[in-house]
């Protein structure tokens, strides 16, 4: 038994690692529900926005899966386009809070000094405020949309980045190579873009990863509170407001899209929990394989 465990332990690390079940469950969940979006005026049983008084609140059934709400609109059809909506917030409010804070962060993290000081107090000042409570006061000054959603979160998201991504490039800016591309002469954007911003993105990924499923929820909740999208738009977080006064008798209205929220979500967040534990592991492993060597070595020289 002694004399196969370092055979074992040989075989492991020549087979792939099987990745966590619940990463993958995850990024299969968000892969169908992004398709189900953008290729939801051919998946949808009805036009978005066709009213039929007539067959109001109807519940389940074959002509509809999902039920029809109030004016008659088949819910299906409004969760496949609230999707689409919902998808577009929380992409656009990642990307626009990353490629601030990150731009800053990396400024800050490599230059030093006071410019890291300025700009990481500046960051303390967005951070001392609850990021909820601030979107709600920016969504209140300005007209409710979409529009509205995208800004209050993102103003309120991107100091989490630059601390970060300043973080990051601290310690990346003390590294050998880039002291050997400053001794070369190389001038210190051409450092910063080719060497310490590269570099400073992984953590970065596996936040935004992990943030998706709260910039959704919060961006449903505002529009749960009528600072959102507004009708005739298809947004999750309206349709469940919408719905909140019927779900008592036509609980069909609030659930559905109240669920792809919660599913959504979900997938975001185990699939963030995913690719931080693989990002551990690999860390944890590389610095087991650079220590085996020494250990063996030594080993080696004892056994002489």
């Amino acid at each position: 038994m002694t004399e196969a465990a370092p055979a074992e332990v040989r075989l492991r690390r020549t087979l792939p690692r099987i990745p966590d079940r619940f990463a993958a469950l995850g990024a299969v969940l968000i892969v169908l529900i992004v398709l189900a979006a953008i290729f939801a005026p051919w998946l949808a049983p009805y036009p978005a926005d066709q009213l039929n008084p007539v067959e109001a609140v109807r519940p389940p059934s074959g002509a509809h899966w999902f039920g029809t709400d109030q004016v008659g609109r088949d819910v299906l059809t409004r969760v496949l386009y609230g999707g689409r909506t919902s998808l577009f917030i929380a992409v656009a409010v990642l990307a626009a809070s990353s490629a601030v804070g990150v731009t800053l962060g990396v400024v800050a993290g490599y230059a030093g000094g006071w410019v890291r000081d300025v700009i990481m107090r500046i960051t303390d000042v967005f951070l001392a405020f609850p990021a909820l409570l601030l979107s709600l006061a920016l969504a209140m000054v300005l007209q409710p949309s979409v529009n509205t959603v995208i800004l209050a979160l993102a103003v309120t998201w991107w100091p989490w980045y630059a601390r970060l991504a300043a973080a990051s490039a601290a310690s990346i800016a003390t590294r050998g190579y880039v002291d050997a591309a400053r001794c070369l002469g190389v001038p210190a954007p051409r450092i910063v873009l080719r060497h310490v911003l590269p570099n400073s993105l992984t953590p970065v990924l596996v936040q935004l990863s992990l943030d998706a499923g709260g910039v959704l929820l919060i961006s449903a909740a505002l529009s749960y509170l009528g600072l959102g999208a507004q009708e005739p738009t298809a947004e999750w977080g309206l349709m469940v407001q919408e719905g909140q006064t019927l779900f008592t008798t036509n609980w069909w209205v609030a659930m559905f899209p109240g669920l792809a929220i919660m599913v959504t979500a979900f997938a975001f967040n185990v699939l963030g929990e995913g690719l931080r534990n693989a990002l551990d592991h690999r860390s944890g492993g590389a610095r087991r394989e650079r220590a085996e060597p020494a250990s063996a070595e030594a080993a080696a020289r004892v056994v002489k």
